[in-house]
């Protein structure tokens, strides 16, 4: 058995993305990815996914290189691989991040998110060559299936007039009705159970009785609201108190660690009052998630020190692949946090990938999120498939999943004829198309 890296293949592509409507601005009509394809000696070849911005490409590209020859099951040797490739540093301060929001992003975390596409490529093609699923080269599943949550957002019905796009059929959602709606159809085509919406997009009340209309409509199901760090302390307290009620839990309400952790403090200490007056409410105990304050091991300190968050929403993408995502869960467990997954725009393999290590999660205690319903485009022979609102975890070897060559093909096509104006995820430049004066908002943006 030949299990050196003989090639690697990087394959960015343009996939459609609908008019979904954020705190940033809304999503362009395309999003890059970057495939990453890892071949071995006896011809097996092993499938990735990561970021496909152009600041992913420059670092992935002397990364590809540089694993030629090495073992596909070397993979704490992608780590050491990583910090002998420079960043460009105007790449890395100022820019959007891998969430798609602006900030400051370090080398290290460019970094990660460059391995993990090369982890699971490495994974899956060990997994082909040894005859097991990916699962069980991570220690073995706990559950048949994952669970993951309707990820509802406001959009519009079609992107700015005169942009080129892929049409769908979910319609506009701008108002309590239209969101709605569209979680009817999340639950009638895929069986989800819960449901998430992404706020920071109107002011707090309209969220509040979209929130609300959910609740009435779909009673006893759990929902979830993230606002991605548009309000201030005090507007997260206010909605948590009119909705803390009906949520599973609240989602980066406000940003950073420190504000966090107040929003924490002023609900243990509704939380108290409410005790002492007899009261038996459930808004003030309402936990606080993040993907935002807490994706990377250095902010985990800080972060449950000051109670600041209950639940993280790992992402596989930029904590550094699989196998961080574990000991993540690991040091949650620890600490008595909920850990669930968090969701950007992807395709199948990502599914595939979350799906994996998911099913090895022991306290993974709230569905996870998916984008994956949102793309109508994939690369892969057959798109995976909800079923209740889960996605069953195979026993096929590696991923199993297969590239459809033809997809590929067509996406790259589309990459490469692009003139570089969509190869950036940049969702206040396709605002502005409809907007010309829109401005990135500051926070809190209430």
């Amino acid at each position: 058995m030949d299990l050196s890296i003989t090639d690697v293949r990087l394959t960015p592509v343009l996939v459609a993305d609908p008019p979904l409507l954020n705190t940033q601005g809304v999503h362009q009509p395309y999003t890059p990815r970057l495939i990453v394809e890892v071949v071995t000696g006896d011809g097996v070849v092993g499938v990735g996914e990561t970021y496909g911005d152009t600041k992913y490409l420059e670092l992935a590209r002397p990364f590809a290189a540089k694993l030629v020859g090495r073992q596909v099951s070397d993979l704490n040797g992608l780590f050491t691989v990583a910090d002998e490739v420079a960043v460009d540093q105007s790449r890395v301060s100022g820019q959007v991040d891998v969430g798609g929001l602006r900030g400051v992003q370090s080398a290290d975390k460019l970094r990660l998110s460059v391995v993990s596409g090369f982890e699971v490529a490495c994974l899956d093609a060990l997994g082909k060559a040894v005859g097991l699923p990916v699962h069980a080269l991570l220690g073995g599943k706990v559950r048949d299936a994952v669970e993951y949550s309707a990820y509802l957002f406001y959009r519009w019905a079609d992107h700015p007039e005169g942009v080129a796009c892929e049409k769908d059929d979910w319609g506009a959602a701008v108002d309590p009705a239209g969101v709605v709606a569209q979680a009817r159809v999340f639950k009638e085509r895929y069986g989800f159970t819960s449901f998430k919406l992404k706020g920071g997009v109107f002011p707090p009340e309209e969220e509040i009785a979209a929130v609300r209309a959910l609740a009435e409509a779909f009673p006893g199901h759990p929902l979830r609201l993230d606002p991605n760090g548009a309000w201030s302390v005090a507007t997260s307290l206010r909605v948590a108190e009119e909705v803390g009620d009906v949520l599973e839990y609240l989602e980066d309400p406000t940003l950073g660690t420190s504000a966090m952790a107040e929003v924490a403090a002023g609900l243990k200490g509704a939380a108290r009052s409410a005790s002492g007056k007899g009261g038996g409410g459930r808004r003030a105990g309402v936990p606080l998630a993040t993907n935002m304050c807490v994706t990377t091991f250095g902010e985990i300190k800080e972060a449950f020190a000051k109670d600041a968050v209950q639940v993280v929403l790992s992402d596989h993408h930029y904590w550094g692949g699989l196998r961080n995502t574990q000991q993540l869960a690991a040091i949650c467990r620890t600490f008595g946090v909920g850990v669930s997954m968090h969701s950007n725009t992807h395709l199948g393999i990502s599914l595939a990938a979350m799906t994996h290590v998911a099913s090895t999660v022991p306290n993974l205690h709230h569905a996870c999120d998916s984008h994956y319903p949102w793309q109508s485009e994939d690369v892969l022979t057959e798109r995976l498939t909800f079923e209740g609102g889960k996605v069953a975890v195979g026993d096929t070897p590696g991923l199993g999943v297969e590239l459809d060559r033809d997809k590929l093909r067509f996406l790259h096509q589309r990459w490469l004829d692009d003139d570089g104006a969509l190869r950036e995820r940049d969702d206040a430049a396709a605002m502005r198309i409809a907007d010309p004066g829109w401005v990135t908002p500051a926070v809190p943006r209430w």
